[in-house]
Parts: C-alpha cells; structure tokens; sequence
C-alpha cells in the first residue's frame, strides 16, 4: 500500500510538473482517498482499491497532457 501510495504521489510530480495548482490538488486528493481508507479491514475490498489507485496511476502516466501557451495562437 506505501508503495503504491508513494507511486502515485511521484507520478503526480511528472506528470503536473510546474503546475503547482495542479500539484497541490493531485496532492490532496490521493492523501485524502487512502486516509479515508486507512481503517479498512477487508482484504477484498482492499485489493479492489489498490486495483483503482493503480489503474489511476497508468492513467496519469499515459493519458494526462500538459500544455504551454507558446504565442498567443500555439499552445
């Protein structure tokens, strides 16, 4: 779980690199998402929410673009 915990939050640096609203928010919400959890004894339910905090994780490495405006018509 620390593992993956840990996974998530470096993917994040990545992926919302010099975007610190984003950083703070992605920051946020997977601390919030395992400390809601934290207290969670079945181990069926578990494993389905390491299977969702991996799957966000693929999500985020493969699907998530960040953009630069450039000039005024490129971005």
């Amino acid at each position: 779980v620390l593992k993956l915990f840990k996974l998530l939050h470096r993917t994040c640096q990545e992926v919302f690199k010099n975007d610190t609203r984003a950083l703070e928010a992605a920051r946020q919400k997977i601390n919030e998402e395992f400390r809601n959890n934290q207290d969670e004894t079945s181990e069926e339910k578990i494993n389905e929410l390491l299977k969702i905090a991996s799957d966000v994780e693929v999500i985020l490495r493969t699907s998530v673009i960040q953009a630069v405006h450039t000039d005024s018509d490129k971005i």
